[in-house]
């Protein structure tokens, strides 16, 4: 059956008149009778029948169109669906926050002030390649994992974080090797910056000795205050630090730091305000104070 045929069908049924039907739909009388006729044919069943000057709808054509105008109407209204689903995807960023989630954070809401009509789908997977937007994290990058990236990196660096007491008062710059004893606070192992962090670790022999974990930033924070045991802390990532409990030590044994990733991938049919977003974190990662690549 044609999508064609079927409407005629439909006016057809609507007017139970052929001629001005065929005025309707712009097509001349006989070739609107030849399509009625054929679908007909196809379908084995009579559709009208004629009475008087008129026509009127078998048990067939009532059944018929019972069952086929919703089904063209939903038709008609697909394109404006589709329409609908396109502009919704090109104004929604896919976001995959895999590191400083916090300024992450605070740049889309600083973005939004001045474009509310972008939506933004947080995810955090590291597996996933269905992003439009992915901020990663490594001890030392050197390539991009999608070869069709463009990517910005820039790095800060990771310090250790002690309270604010005792003898660490004084003290501005400290070796892990010094601290063998000290207990650790730090994010659980699926943690990029965990990672990071044990991979320095591993290149100068030191083994952390760990009194508490959490996936919780602000737990770590927080122990680290409470004089519970020290953690690493990147500088500017997790934002400013209670100076009158926490103290942030440079690390004398090697360079720690890591480089933070942001890399932008085409993948919808309008990716300017992708684009657009993707700019501003650049920019706004510039100007946090971030040492660019």
């Amino acid at each position: 059956m044609e999508l064609t045929h079927l409407r005629y069908f439909l006016e057809v049924a609507r007017t139970q008149h052929v001629t001005q039907s065929a005025k309707n739909l712009c097509i001349a009388q006989p070739a609107l009778t030849q399509s009625i006729h054929k679908l007909e044919a196809e379908l084995d069943v009579p559709l009208f029948l004629n009475k008087g000057r008129n026509i009127v709808l078998t048990e067939y054509g009532q059944y018929l169109y019972k069952h086929l105008k919703p089904l063209i109407e939903d038709i008609d209204f697909l394109p404006k669906q589709l329409h609908a689903m396109a502009k919704k995807n090109n104004s929604t960023i896919n976001l995959n926050v895999l590191a400083a989630s916090s300024l992450i954070t605070k740049a889309i809401i600083q973005y939004k002030k001045s474009d509310k009509e972008t939506h933004f789908n947080l995810i955090q997977n590291e597996e996933t390649t269905l992003f439009d937007i992915c901020v990663h994290t490594y001890a030392e990058f050197v390539s991009a994992p999608f070869t069709d990236d463009e990517y910005f990196v820039c790095s800060e660096k990771i310090f250790l974080a002690v309270p604010n007491t005792g003898d660490y008062k004084t003290v501005k710059k400290v070796s892990l090797q010094d601290l063998q004893n000290e207990n650790f606070i730090e994010l659980c192992g699926s943690k990029q910056f965990r990672n990071i962090c044990n991979h320095y670790c591993s290149k100068i022999g030191f083994n952390t000795k760990i009194a508490f974990e959490s996936d919780n930033v602000s737990a770590v924070k927080d122990a680290v205050a409470a004089g519970i045991g020290v953690g690493f802390w990147p500088e500017l990532s997790w934002g400013n630090v209670d100076e009158r409990k926490i103290k942030l030590l440079e690390i004398s044994d090697i360079d720690f730091k890591r480089d933070i990733v942001v890399s932008f991938r085409k993948t919808k049919q309008d990716n300017s305000r992708v684009e657009n977003f993707y700019k501003f974190l650049v920019e706004f990662l510039k100007t946090s104070g971030f040492c660019i690549k």
